[in-house]
């Protein structure tokens, strides 16, 4: 299987190499085209002011293409100009943080898949709930397992596969779960601290509050220790709502 693989923690972060690793052990042609600096949350972001640059990487066995701009970026970058055969699929991660939930909004690496997905490629996101990954090799050999199986011939057209990994040895996961994203989001604040020149800055963290999950949702699940794989779609036509606007407003709803 031919597949092209980016991320959003930067072509050196520890996910892409050990899933690149794991892809290529299982047999697979790996096209590596991915940012060079990390892009973590930058959502679907692309550079348009600016013009991207592209850097080689040859090291320990990995081959790759870098990309002075965004996962989105890498990836129609790569499928219009940098690759001349197309890939089966389009694979980002491992990303080092789960992307669960609203985090599917601001993940470049949902993102990236996304993109992929949009431009008409078979796509999956991966990612592990761990902020400081050392060892993803457990998990490279997973994905090279799963897609193996071709899930992604089982979804629609511009649908991406989510897959999240517990931060925990893959041996001791609880198994694949399919489950929906949970509708919880973050109680956000941010800690204000102050630079060597006494200048005010902010840095933004937040939870999601357990009580407000639903037990059968990827949060939850992935917390228990359970693998989640969610399919996304990305129309975001409310149909209700537009139905009721329909009549508050006496127009016709198109679609």
């Amino acid at each position: 299987m031919r597949i092209l693989l980016t991320n959003d923690d930067g072509i050196q972060a520890v996910g892409i190499r050990d899933l690149y690793k794991g892809l290529v052990a299982a047999g697979h042609d790996v096209l590596v085209v991915a940012p060079i600096s990390e892009q973590s949350a930058v959502g679907h972001a692309i550079t348009i002011a600016t013009p991207l640059r592209v850097k080689e990487f040859k090291e320990n066995g990995f081959a790759g293409l870098g990309v002075s701009g965004t996962p989105a970026d890498c990836v129609k970058l790569a499928l219009t100009t940098l690759i001349t055969e197309k890939p089966d699929v389009v694979v980002s991660g491992i990303n080092a943080g789960a992307n669960v939930g609203v985090d599917i909004l601001y993940s470049g690496t949902v993102s990236a898949a996304t993109e992929g997905a949009l431009m008409g490629y078979p796509a999956v996101a991966v990612s592990a709930d761990d902020y400081a990954p050392t060892d993803l090799t457990g998990q490279g050999r997973y994905v090279a397992d799963f897609l193996a199986g071709r899930p992604f011939e089982a979804a629609p057209p511009r649908c991406v596969l989510n897959l999240n990994f517990p931060s925990r040895p893959v041996e001791e996961t609880l198994g694949l779960r399919l489950c929906p994203p949970t509708s919880a989001v973050y109680n956000d604040w941010y800690v204000t601290r102050q630079d060597p020149r006494g200048r005010n800055y902010y840095w933004l963290t937040g939870v999601i509050p357990p009580e407000s999950l639903s037990p059968e949702t990827d949060r939850a699940l992935l917390t228990q220790g359970y693998i989640t794989l969610t399919p996304l779609r990305f129309d975001f036509t409310d149909e209700a709502t537009m139905a009721r606007l329909a009549d508050r407003l006496g127009i016709r709803a198109g679609g």
